[in-house]
């Protein structure tokens, strides 16, 4: 079998907001062996959509579509589903009764938008939204099988977790498709492939996607087998040759962030940390301070923007900076040495740097970053260029710092410099 992806709204194709509705759906097909063989998104427009409607249904066994289904002017789906399928509008008295439900609990009156919600096609199956007022579709014809369902992200996913996924799943006979995702920080992509080495001897069948960003680089490994034990069991392999090759790279399975696994390892290890913050502004203790509990291990975040603040929050002696410069090794390792003493935690941790677009010279070009770590026994410091972007710069000195500590945790040799590039 395979899918056909619709996405549909105006707003996708201006750019106003992403299609995640189609991401998501892809993998989640792909999880029960049905691959999307193509996604496209269609504008509000009911000629479009009926020509894209025909073109997938030709062309696929199953295609899900999203998006159009609100009770405003531009929510023209349900009317071209009707027309595509030849069929009428008729009440529905379950969905009513849903739709009455979730209304009554947010304290809303009823009203005649309400009234054409619980409208469904004299064909389709009803999906009832779980989270909203527009119930999804499901229609089976000649083998087919056609699902429309709203373009909220949060209704959506739960119609196709809880209602497409296991109807399609009964479906598939052929092979199972499954991903796995490791997280990698602190190497180049094309240091990593390198290290990495013949990637078709590493996966032995099965595929492997980089996938770089500011952060790092994630490695999407995909197997196929007849079962999903089979698939599984190829993913654990192709993992461990992986790891054999670039193990101290890797910070995460699946979608968890840095910053998650950091927290995990000094909650496990017990250490609390300080940390020193200048031209990432605070973005580090935000990204720990987003993980429920994070006051067990992080005990300050001092945000010294100006030298003032470096001389008065951490102990940081201004000659240090008057002879070196703000952004330096020598005031860098000062800083979460000085962070580490005033707050009294086991390890200290600051950024200092020059995000742009402004402020570089020749010797201390935009992008220069110095980072450093210290503890009871060392104090030790990096130093990056993270280019010429300031967000990215930003981003990148957060991950680079959160990684460091991670490193020392671990007592992984940080000769070779960590980069995010």
């Amino acid at each position: 079998m395979n899918a056909y992806i619709i996405t549909i709204g105006d707003e996708i194709l201006i750019g106003q907001i992403m299609n995640t509705n189609g991401a998501f759906i892809g993998e989640k097909l792909s999880h029960i062996g049905i691959p999307a063989e193509y996604m496209v998104v269609v504008g509000d427009d009911e000629k479009k959509i009926l020509a894209e409607f025909k073109r997938a249904i030709e062309i696929a066994n199953v295609v899900i579509v999203t998006g159009g289904l609100g009770p405003t002017h531009d929510d023209v789906t349900r009317s071209a589903v009707c027309k595509f399928f030849d069929t009428d509008l008729v009440p529905d008295e379950e969905v009513r009764k849903n739709i009455e439900r979730l209304m009554k609990r947010r304290n809303y009156p009823w009203t005649q938008a309400a009234e054409d919600q619980a409208l469904v096609p004299c064909k389709a199956t009803p999906i009832h939204n779980q989270h909203g007022t527009a119930p999804g579709m499901w229609f089976e014809e000649n083998g087919k099988y056609f699902c429309v369902m709203p373009g909220v992200p949060y209704e959506m996913k739960a119609m196709v977790e809880n209602f497409v996924l296991p109807r399609l799943s009964k479906l598939t006979h052929g092979m199972i498709i499954r991903h796995r995702v490791l997280k990698t920080t602190g190497i180049p992509e094309s240091f990593l492939a390198q290290k990495l080495g013949d990637i078709y001897g590493l996966t032995d069948g099965a595929r492997l996607a980089f996938l770089p960003s500011p952060k790092g680089v994630r490695l999407r490994i995909t197997a196929q087998a007849p079962t999903s034990e089979e698939a599984d069991q190829k993913l654990d392999e192709v993992e461990k040759r992986i790891r054999d090759k670039a193990n101290k790279y890797i910070y995460a399975v699946g979608e968890i962030e840095l910053e998650v696994t950091l927290s995990e390892l000094l909650n496990d290890k017990q250490k609390t940390l300080a940390i020193a913050e200048s031209c990432t502004g605070g973005l580090i203790g935000d990204r720990l301070t987003n993980i429920p509990g994070s006051s067990s291990f992080l005990l300050a975040d001092v945000v010294a923007y100006s030298n003032e603040a470096k001389i008065k929050y951490l102990d940081v002696p201004g000659s240090l900076i008057q002879d070196y410069g703000a952004v330096s090794k020598e005031v860098v390792e000062a800083m979460a040495a000085g962070v580490r003493k005033t707050a009294g935690a086991d390890i200290g941790v600051s950024v200092t740097g020059i995000a742009g677009p402004s402020g570089g010279t020749s010797e201390k070009p935009v992008g220069l970053v110095w980072i450093a770590y210290a503890d009871a026994n060392e104090t030790v410091s990096l130093k990056f260029n993270f280019g010429d972007e300031r967000i990215r710069v930003k981003e990148r000195a957060s991950q680079a710092a959160m990684e460091l500590v991670r490193r020392r945790l671990l007592n992984i040799n940080i000769a070779e410099q960590l980069s995010t590039d």
